[in-house]
Formats: C-alpha cells, sequence, structure tokens
C-alpha cells in the first residue's frame, strides 16, 4: 500500500476547494486503478492537506499527477502555491 499526502497553504477557502474535489476529482480517484481512500483535511489558516492512498506506488504517483492537473484547471485562484508533496509505502498499519 501506498500513500500520497499533499499539504496545500494560502488556500483561500478550504470549504470550496473540499466542495470542488467532491464533485469533480472524486470521480476521478474512484475510476484510478488500485485505489483505496481519499481523504481531504481543512488544517485551519488557509491550510489544508490531502491524503490519496493506492495499492501500488506507481498508482499513487500518478494520482500527484491527476491532483496537480485538476487543481491547475479547478482551483487555482482558489489555491495559488503549489503543494508539498510527501509519498511513501506503508510500514506499519493498525486499525481498529
Amino acid at each position: 500500500m501506498h500513500i500520497s499526502i499533499r499539504r496545500y497553504e494560502q488556500v483561500r477557502s478550504v470549504s470550496e476547494v473540499c466542495r470542488k474535489i467532491t464533485e469533480s476529482f472524486v470521480p476521478l480517484l474512484r475510476a484510478s486503478p488500485g485505489f483505496i481512500a481519499y481523504y481531504a483535511i481543512d488544517c485551519g489558516s488557509g491550510t489544508m492537506a490531502t491524503v490519496s492512498i493506492f495499492s501500488t506506488e506507481p498508482m499513487a504517483l500518478e494520482s500527484n499527477e491527476k491532483a496537480s492537473v485538476w487543481m491547475k484547471e479547478n482551483v487555482a485562484d482558489l489555491q495559488p502555491v503549489p503543494p508539498q508533496v510527501t509519498s511513501g509505502s506503508v510500514k506499519v498499519m493498525i486499525t481498529a
């Protein structure tokens, strides 16, 4: 399992970005091979993060490319600063 975390700062409207994510980005992810889960997090003060979970590294890295293109095409006016991207393979997983 592979996870990509993208941290966005200076977001002008986290709620509007999340609304647009739900409407048009989530369907792209759901159709992606190896998709497991996606989370968007409001960190407060114009900062948000997203977490994408995929079964393999190539699939997760492809999601980063999709996210970059989608952001430029759909919310560039709300998100002027490129995200910090962190990704890697899961080494420990604990669930309830």
